[in-house]
């Protein structure tokens, strides 16, 4: 999931909006005040609506993107095998991500506003289905009528022939798989005809569960050194430059989870909406997960590591906010939810005489696995 982006909070109607971040924008994304049009002022009713509901939909796939995650790794398919991030990966994203959004930066100086939001339109586009539907399978698998009759297909593309013959591409999937992709293709179509923000919603937590989900850091020093990059990219892109404030006015992608101020008072037609970016919630997401998976490792049937930093994310998040309109500017919010995430579960795992257990904690990479199976086979042939 490579969010270019992690987050920053933004203040009201006034500061512009975070392309990651908490802010009051109207339905295209830009400013609603100008010298000709008052400025909005939510209720506190609305405020606190918007607010509440965006930490409620960022707890939602952090917590079932961690419980899948646990079991992804034993899938058979390839399309739900996790990527595995190494200490080398964590310690280059920084500057990958800053590249990316100095050369999003860059396009959208030089080129048409309109052509690039095209594109990425159906980039995402494609993106969303492919999430979406993934999202939706094991819940369909759970409600789907046991009469109607299952049928398997299977999408191969090979490159070459004979004994040179390659397989490209090889996916199986059933009639549900089927059932998932048509739900998800009206979704998608909503999404680029209307630009509503449930659909955007709905794509934005596809998203983000998934890249809870599949992405694996392989330890604990991993993922100190993601999240502590991140914090740096984080504090300096939003404090630093207006780099990561001018990519957001001009960006148009389902990277944020979106809630109107003024639902109370305009319903399902409002349109200045607070935001919360997807790095905000993938980034500490993967390190939850991660500790979810080590506390499965323990075998002692508790999930401590795993609550505690679900709870240091509520924390920090609400942190982010209060700090955010008690001094009414911009904060950064990894500034915030980073050393919560981590320090917390550090200070458990002191109390509890379990830090060298913790950082000696370490997952094998599908690659690794399928690569140990197959010389265990060839040594067996050997034999």
């Amino acid at each position: 999931m490579a969010d270019v982006n992690q987050g920053s909070v933004l203040p009201g109607e006034t500061s512009p909006p975070a392309l990651d971040g908490l802010n009051a924008t109207d339905s295209n994304g830009t400013d609603a005040v100008n010298a000709t049009v008052a400025k909005f002022v939510a209720t506190p009713e609305g405020t606190a609506l918007a607010y509440g509901s965006l930490v409620f939909m960022a707890l939602l796939p952090i917590f079932f993107g961690a419980l899948r995650s646990v079991s992804c790794g034993k899938s058979k398919n390839s399309s739900d095998m996790p990527e595995t991030i190494t200490g080398r990966d964590a310690a280059r994203f920084p500057i990958i991500a800053s590249c990316t959004l100095f050369g999003l930066y860059l396009f959208f100086k030089i080129f048409s506003q309109e052509y690039i939001n095209l594109l990425l339109s159906m980039y995402f586009f494609v993106l969303g289905i492919l999430a979406l539907s993934h999202t939706m399978s094991p819940f369909m698998n759970r409600i789907f009528p046991a009469n109607i009759p299952i049928k398997q297909y299977q999408l191969l593309f090979t490159q070459g022939s004979g004994e040179t013959k390659e397989e490209m591409v090889n996916y199986e999937f059933d009639t549900k798989d089927m059932i998932c992709l048509v739900i998800s293709t009206v979704v998608g179509v909503w999404y680029i005809l209307k630009k509503h923000w449930i659909a955007n919603n709905l794509f934005g937590l596809a998203f983000a569960l998934n890249g809870v989900e599949l992405l694996h850091l392989n330890n604990i020093s991993t993922g100190c050194i993601l999240l502590g990059g991140l914090f740096v990219y984080d504090v300096f892109w939003v404090f630093g430059t207006n780099v990561m404030v001018t990519v957001a006015k001009s960006f148009e992608a389902p990277i944020k989870l979106v809630f109107p101020q003024d639902l109370l008072e305009k319903g399902l037609g409002a349109s200045q909406f607070a935001m919360l970016g997807l790095g905000d919630i993938v980034i500490p997401g993967i390190f939850i997960a991660l500790l979810l998976r080590f506390d499965v490792s323990l075998k002692k049937n508790t999930r401590t590591y795993f609550h505690t930093s679900f709870l240091a994310y509520i924390f920090g998040l609400g942190l982010t906010i209060w700090v955010m309109h008690t001094f009414k500017h911009a904060q950064p919010a990894l500034l915030y939810l980073v050393p919560a995430c981590i320090g917390f579960p550090l200070v458990v795992a002191l109390l509890k005489g379990e830090l060298t257990e913790m950082f000696r904690y370490e997952e094998v990479s599908a690659e690794d696995v399928a690569a140990k199976e197959g010389t265990t086979q060839v040594e067996k042939k050997d034999k």
